[in-house]
């Protein structure tokens, strides 16, 4: 096997572990589970909200997810879809998600806007975790 083909299924592998890391954040959000949620993050992790609200460390996107989550899916929630993965070195990379607002049983919401988030992710102990993030509110123009 070539090197070429070897770094291309690293690649690959590499991106469905990432993959499934949003899934997991996927499933905290929809279904409200604040601790699930935080437990994907590196301790000294920092994230803005869509609001630009700026949260540095794991013990402050606890405080304000254990504030903000429970209830919020009670009449809507979101999907979550892995758009594209920049890798910036082989235990770091950037994921562009795309965040897209629907109803409890899966629907698209028309007129509602999405979300962008963008995590900076890296690989320890065999484990990704978001160490930053920014999500942002796409706004028709």
């Amino acid at each position: 096997m070539r090197s070429a083909d070897v770094d291309v299924q690293t690649r690959a592998v590499e991106i469905e572990a990432i993959k499934r890391v949003v899934a997991t954040l996927e499933h905290a959000q929809q279904n409200e589970l604040p601790d699930e949620f935080v437990g994907l993050f590196r301790p000294d992790a920092i994230w803005t909200t869509a609001h630009g609200r700026r949260l540095i460390g794991r013990d402050e996107i606890a405080a304000f997810t254990h504030q903000v989550l429970p209830g919020a899916m009670k009449e809507s929630t979101a999907t979550y879809e892995v758009a594209h993965v920049l890798f910036v070195r082989p235990d770091v990379a950037a994921v562009k998600v795309r965040q897209r607002p629907v109803t409890l049983d899966g629907r698209p919401i028309e007129g509602e806007s999405e979300g962008s988030p963008l995590y900076i992710m890296a690989k320890e102990h065999g484990q990704w975790q978001p160490v930053a993030g920014q999500n942002t509110v796409v706004l028709d123009t």
